[in-house]
């Protein structure tokens, strides 16, 4: 079993860092309704948004916490999933001697990140039917590894790793293991958020950017222990969410009726898209999905892709990607999108 300890794998420097201090953090205990704030150098005239705005987004996590039984201690908000990932390498990778590993084909940007931050990434791909390959990844593993990361519902493939797979990293790995459920609103499967307790080394990241609608707004949400969450608020900058996207994502989370009607037509319209597909002549096979994107098998990706291009429509060439040759990415859009797409299919078949 892990005996996690969050002082082990924190940056030195971390450790011992004073955060920055803004002036809305130090009366974040009092009423300040009525109060005059002459402390921020702020432009006094009311606009809505002369003032900064909460550095700790809390009318955002209370909402989030009520929603997913959790605390609000227990979230930490960013500017996009990006900047939540990117504050994990920042407090608990040391630079030119730490390392992460990644299951490609994933999700790019850890390795990127890893890059920015010159940490060392090494990559166990995916088994064949695209799950962890576990005693590869625990054999890999180091004094130095810090994070393993794992999206899933996974990105570009659209499937769910196993529970046993997760449940037996967690139990033997000693640094964190970020689970990335981007897509967990379109899965049937039950967010690991219900976790948490139970293990100290989890650190789930979501967004709402794909099931609502918010991508727009780059509002990306981190669920981890009060320990780890205590450890990324040292490091974030003050005013990391601005006010018209806390105001926004208030607004839009409130509205769970419409997001749940969302979030089943996109399911109906995968369904019928699925179905298509089976009789499309140059599809050579279609994998599991539980997100709102399929990735199928094509005859010749970088033909059908540049095909599909010129009738207009934007798909995903993802051929490039190990274990994806000659694979593409179909989005789901709206029933009137998805027409025209069948539509397209069926043409080229």
């Amino acid at each position: 079993m892990s005996t996690f300890d969050i002082n082990t794998i924190t940056r030195e420097n971390v450790k011992t860092l004073k955060p920055y201090s803004s002036a809305r953090d130090e009366f974040e205990d009092f009423d300040t309704a009525e109060m005059i704030f002459l402390d921020a150098n702020e432009n006094p005239y009311q606009n809505g948004v002369n003032r900064y705005p909460d550095p700790q987004q809390n009318s955002v996590k209370a909402i989030l916490a009520k929603n997913n039984n959790t605390k609000q201690s227990q979230i930490l908000l960013g500017n996009g999933s990006d900047e939540v990932l990117d504050l994990i390498f920042r407090a608990f990778c040391e630079p030119k001697t730490d390392n992460i590993i990644t299951l490609p084909p994933t999700y790019g940007m850890y390795s990127v990140l890893a890059n920015i931050n010159a940490v060392e990434n090494r990559e166990i791909l995916l088994s064949n039917d695209f799950q962890p390959q576990v005693e590869k990844i625990l054999d890999t593993v180091d004094a130095n590894t810090k994070i393993i990361f794992l999206c899933s519902p996974n990105n570009p493939t659209g499937h769910s790793f196993s529970d046993e797979s997760v449940v037996k990293l967690l139990q033997n790995f000693k640094g964190l293991v970020v689970i990335d459920e981007a897509y967990i609103d379109f899965s049937g499967k039950e967010s690991w958020l219900t976790e948490i307790d139970e293990y100290p080394n989890l650190v789930i990241t979501q967004t709402l950017s794909k099931a609502y609608g918010l991508a727009g707004i780059r509002l990306g949400i981190c669920y981890a222990s009060e320990a780890v969450i205590s450890v990324l608020n040292k490091i974030k900058p003050p005013y990391n969410v601005n006010e018209l996207t806390q105001q926004r994502a208030i607004e839009r989370l409130k509205d769970s009726d419409k997001i749940k009607q969302e979030i089943t037509s996109i399911v109906e319209q995968r369904e019928e898209l699925l179905k298509v597909l089976l009789e499309v002549n140059f599809v050579e096979k279609i994998y599991p999905t539980e997100t709102n994107f399929v990735l199928v098998k094509v005859d010749d990706a970088n033909k059908r892709y540049d095909q599909l291009i010129e009738k207009g429509i934007v798909i995903r060439n993802r051929t490039t990607q190990p274990l994806c040759e000659n694979c593409l990415r179909f989005t789901i859009g709206t029933k009137e999108e998805n027409a025209v797409l069948i539509k397209e299919l069926k043409l080229l078949s």
